[in-house]
């Protein structure tokens, strides 16, 4: 901390009644920092609860991943049977509008990677309904997504 010690003129006795101190030219940055913490505390905390998505337990494979230029577009099907684009619900009767959307937004020169995730407690018809909406949507570029298998040789 600075401090003014200049005698004024009258021996030192004291301050004028009209002296003032030299203003403080440091930076306290210990609320900066309480400010940062904080901060980085809340994102922290909030980071992975905006990666998950909807919960499904994936089969496992040997598969490698792909690689991806753009970001696909995700169709999960969960251990109900319930049906999400990107995280949204879509009820079965507008999937097929929903995809048909996607479909006709896409160039074809450059088509869109669909990743279709199924839970593992779903049955083969549940994945194969939804695979039908995609082929006949038009959606033809689909990868099945699965995790790594735990018994890599």
């Amino acid at each position: 901390m600075a401090m003014n010690t200049s005698s004024n003129g009258g021996g030192g006795r004291g301050r004028r009644r009209g002296s003032r101190r030299a203003p403080m030219a440091d930076i306290n940055v210990t609320p900066f920092v309480d400010v940062m913490l904080v901060l980085l505390i809340i994102f922290m905390v909030t980071a992975p609860l905006l990666v998950t998505g909807v919960p499904v337990e994936l089969p496992e494979s040997r598969a490698n991943a792909l690689d991806q230029k753009d970001e696909p577009i995700q169709i999960a099907i969960d251990r109900d049977g319930v049906t999400f684009i990107d995280g949204t619900e879509v009820a079965p009767a507008e999937l097929a509008a929903r995809l048909e959307e996607i479909a006709a937004a896409q160039t074809p020169d450059a088509p869109r990677q669909i990743m279709l995730r199924g839970d593992t407690a779903i049955s083969y018809g549940q994945m194969m309904r939804v695979m039908g909406e995609l082929n006949r949507a038009g959606l033809n570029s689909v990868s099945l997504v699965t995790t790594g298998s735990a018994n890599d040789s």
